[in-house]
């Protein structure tokens, strides 16, 4: 320190250190630079004192200002769900066979939908709607039960197979093979003869064999040329739309320990206008059916022809 001296040409003093005949000046910081750090000093105490920052053992400070993240998150949902109120109601009071009568609010029902789809859905059947192996592709025209948007909305209501809904979807293939109503032989006779109706191979001894094991065993619910049953669920087995596979070794484990896939009851976890929105959306995918006609009353009288 006894090196220190005032610098001639600037006046300022030195700081004592020298290096190679170079010495350093103690410049003092500028008073605006000061008054800066200072203010920010202030502001540092005061946030501290208004919102939680100090980290404590099981929470933080809680702040003069009652602030959190979860309450000022808690205010924005509830303004978002003011703001959609009015449409939820009108969703809300439409029948969801009526929702395409109006255009916008369908509109406003099927984005809805997309956005419960990607939060609840997306796990099985894949962000874009394409199913995976044991998990329908929602893209396509192949319904178990029906694709008409009040079906779909049925399924999503009560689910498939699922416990504790009593109108949940069922349908109950035997385990033909696990529990020796067919045998191994009769089980591979019958794979050849879904390959002969699905396109997949030529006919053989073994699929002429296996058309009249189908006939006694799976036409009752699959039909007799394999065009499946909406009424109780049976796939349709003539086209090359599979739910687990249609290759041979799918097929096979299909016949002999049957398929029991499970989607859970929606209208039990999500409520009435978020099921009917989720109906819209997969109603829209592209493979979304009309609604069956109504059959008129006997005595009703003949409808007036169309007018384009």
């Amino acid at each position: 320190m006894a090196d220190k001296r005032i610098d001639e040409p600037t006046g300022v003093e030195t700081v004592g250190h020298e290096w190679d005949g170079i010495e350093e000046l103690n410049t003092p910081l500028p008073r605006w630079w000061l008054w800066t750090f200072y203010a920010t000093i202030v502001f540092a105490i005061g946030y501290v004192v208004v919102y939680p920052a100090i980290p404590g053992r099981h929470a933080a400070s809680a702040g003069t200002a009652g602030w959190t993240s979860r309450g000022a998150l808690a205010k924005d949902l509830a303004a978002a769900d003011a703001a959609r109120a009015q449409t939820r109601a009108a969703i809300a009071a439409t029948p969801v066979e009526k929702l395409a009568d109006n255009p916008q609010l369908l509109r406003a029902a099927i984005e809805g939908g997309a956005a419960a789809f990607k939060q609840n859905c997306v796990q099985c059947h894949g962000s874009g709607a394409a199913g995976s192996k044991g998990y329908p592709n929602l893209n396509d025209d192949d319904w178990l039960w029906g694709g008409d948007i009040a079906t779909i909305h049925q399924t999503l209501e009560h689910g498939v197979r699922y416990p504790g809904d009593e109108q949940t979807r069922t349908s109950q293939m035997p385990a033909f093979g696990r529990d020796g109503i067919l045998t191994a032989a009769q089980v591979q006779d019958v794979v050849s003869h879904v390959r002969v109706i699905s396109g997949q191979e030529k006919a053989s001894a073994s699929s002429a064999r296996g058309a009249q094991i189908f006939a006694d065993n799976c036409s009752v619910c699959h039909g007799a040329n394999g065009e499946g049953n909406r009424t109780v669920g049976a796939p349709r087995l003539n086209d090359k739309i599979w739910l687990y596979g249609g290759d041979r070794a799918t097929l096979t484990q299909t016949v002999t320990y049957a398929r029991q896939g499970v989607m859970p009851a929606w209208g039990q976890r999500l409520d009435p206008v978020t099921v009917k929105m989720l109906a819209a959306y997969v109603h829209s995918r592209g493979g979304g059916e009309a609604l069956p006609a109504a059959t008129p009353a006997p005595d009703a009288a003949p409808a007036a022809p169309a007018t384009r």
